[in-house]
């Protein structure tokens, strides 16, 4: 029985990409006053951002309940005794431990190794991918467990909020960093370090921010695949992936839609760019 693959939406896979790949996807809730959504399942990146916008509407997210992890390992079980569980980095969300609680609740029905990809989106989107390429392919878990944690060190993310204002509301950036960023009208650019979010830089203008983006995805002349994400600017975000292609050449360069529960961090005209390196 092939290895499955689960994953949670924060990753940010296109759709398609999981229909292709068969990735499970444990969906985060994201909540405006006192109604809950589920990310993508009761709620789409559409009406969400349009809700964002709205003034005074300001959602929090929440983490999937370990019986939430359970219940996809559990169906899964029915037809694999093997899954890797590959999530969001545990220095900024709860929800790989509340899949390592889940892992607990199953262990009598099939073995899960759930693994922390010390970063986020499509960034851990990617190893969840070349998971499933893995698994596809016969590899056992053993060996598709060593080939993400390999992974992990290899895998770069930057991206570019128009503003640090819901960073800093959701409590991921120091309140001192959103107000520089807000004085001056800059551009910040954010990345992850040890797993934690963290102020990489910032752009004077977001034209500026744009052409740093490429210019760090490109650098990496061993990149194996990358994506660039996005929350509402479709249009520069495909022109940047156009950018990239030509400069990754043979290098797929995936565009992929920053969902509801990242979005409530990242906010409207966040754009960013992950690669993963052979």
């Amino acid at each position: 029985m092939a290895v499955r693959v689960v994953t949670d939406s924060t990753a940010d896979i296109p759709p398609a990409i999981l229909q292709e790949l068969d990735i499970r996807v444990v969906p985060i809730y994201v909540v405006f006053g006192e109604k809950s959504y589920r990310d993508r399942v009761d709620m789409g990146e559409d009406e969400f951002y349009h809700k964002l916008s709205l003034d005074g509407a300001f959602p929090t997210t929440a983490v999937p309940s370990p019986k939430d992890f359970a219940d996809v390992y559990s169906d899964l079980a029915k037809e694999t005794d093997e899954i890797i569980s590959i999530h969001l980095t545990s220095k900024e969300s709860g929800i790989y431990n509340s899949a390592l609680l889940a892992k607990d609740m199953v262990q009598k029905k099939c073995r899960v190794e759930v693994i922390d990809s010390q970063t986020i989106s499509m960034s851990y989107g990617l190893l969840a991918m070349a998971a499933a390429r893995e698994a596809k392919a016969g590899a056992g878990l053993d060996q598709v467990a060593e080939m993400v944690r390999h992974s992990v060190p290899q895998t770069h993310t930057l991206f570019m909020v128009d503003t640090l204002k819901y960073v800093v509301r959701g409590g991921r950036v120091s309140r001192a960093r959103g107000v520089l960023g807000s004085v001056l009208g800059v551009k910040p650019l954010l990345t992850l370090k040890d797993g934690h979010l963290t102020l990489s830089t910032v752009a004077r203008t977001r034209a500026k921010a744009i052409e740093r983006l490429y210019d760090f995805a490109k650098g990496f002349p061993r990149a194996k695949e990358a994506a660039v994400l996005y929350t509402t600017d479709r249009e520069e975000a495909e022109a940047l992936a156009g950018r990239l292609r030509v400069a990754l050449a043979g290098v797929p360069v995936h565009l992929a839609r920053v969902g509801p529960a990242l979005g409530t961090h990242a906010g409207p005209g966040a754009m960013g760019v992950a690669v993963r390196e052979a």
